[in-house]
């Protein structure tokens, strides 16, 4: 894992609940009690796949796995199905190597600068505010930069999740130049030799153009105060969302370069399979996922204990 000290399977495994109960428990009901798995059975766990937001190149790669399975197996129990399905599952998100969060990195690139981009309403203020908590709680310095000055509210709202993490925050008022803010938290985080810089912006989408060219001069003027930075894009999208937020991902990544994801609200959502089809299609490493409402319910993700969690074991 990374540096953060909150990992909590059963915190985990509760909330793939909803996400387990339309995947697993679904096949556990259409294979059990049959002596042999053949073809048609395979034909309905491919439906019960699809329908689960996994996405249909995964699906077709467990099907068709477990099919040369069948051939090559005399083991055509539901056991052996199902660990074909969960090796699969856990194979997606093997794309290589992801950027660990380690101690030793950030201190290297101090000060380690995490930009955060995300629609409105897809858990971006609570995010910032749980991830600073956590680099916080791990002996870091934080401060927050508050650059989504287009909603009157978000500044307000970042700062409530600034104190309750009980970091610094940058900011200024409605309306103003959103890299002026980037250039003032970036540089007070040079001067007061701050660890970790996360940098809020507009969540706006509807005007890809005007996203882009914002986002496009934060990094400018970041840039010109740290060559290089910033370390880290995170895109924050809802959990609940299933396959809007693989759209979310396609168009941020026409906008801007992602390097990771935080999936929030995945507690009581039926929809957590969409984490595969976003990872199958796009290639971006999960970061973080949200298993809760409390200010320790962003978790790093690990690829096999979330499959785990999902299977319930």
């Amino acid at each position: 894992m990374g540096i953060f000290n909150n990992f909590n399977f059963d915190k985990l495994k509760s909330g793939l609940a909803k996400t387990r109960n339309k995947i697993i428990n679904s096949i556990s009901e259409t294979i059990s009690g049959k002596a042999v798995i053949d073809d048609k059975t395979l034909d309905e766990i491919e439906e019960i796949l699809i329908s689960s937001d996994i996405g249909f190149d995964t699906v077709e790669k467990i099907i068709e796995d477990s099919r040369v399975q069948l051939k090559t197996e005399k083991d055509r129990s539901e056991l052996n199905i199902m660990k074909a399905v969960k090796n699969e599952l856990v194979s997606v998100f093997d794309f290589g190597s992801p950027q660990v969060n380690d101690l030793d990195n950030i201190k290297k690139n101090k000060p380690y600068v995490i930009l955060i981009v995300g629609i409105n309403g897809a858990g971006k203020t609570t995010t910032i505010g749980k991830l600073a908590h956590n680099f916080k709680n791990a002996g870091l310095n934080v401060i927050v930069g508050a650059a989504d000055t287009f909603r009157a509210a978000a500044n307000e709202q970042l700062d409530i999740w600034a104190k309750r993490a009980g970091v610094e925050i940058v900011q200024k008022g409605h309306g103003a130049d959103p890299s002026s803010v980037a250039y003032d938290v970036i540089e007070t985080a040079i001067k007061s030799s701050i660890d970790v810089v996360i940098i809020d912006t507009a969540g706006r989408l509807h005007n890809k153009t005007h996203l882009m060219e914002e986002l496009s001069k934060i990094k400018r003027v970041i840039q010109k105060l740290l060559p290089g930075a910033p370390n880290e894009t995170l895109l924050v999208i809802d959990g609940n969302t299933g396959q809007n937020a693989l759209a979310q991902v396609e168009e941020f990544s026409k906008v801007t370069d992602l390097t990771g994801l935080v999936i929030t609200k995945l507690d009581g959502t039926a929809k957590g399979g969409v984490i595969f089809q976003i990872c199958q299609k796009q290639k971006i490493p999960v970061k973080y996922i949200g298993v809760g409402e409390g200010i320790d319910d962003l978790q790093e993700f690990d690829a096999k204990l979330f499959v785990d969690a999902i299977f319930g074991n």
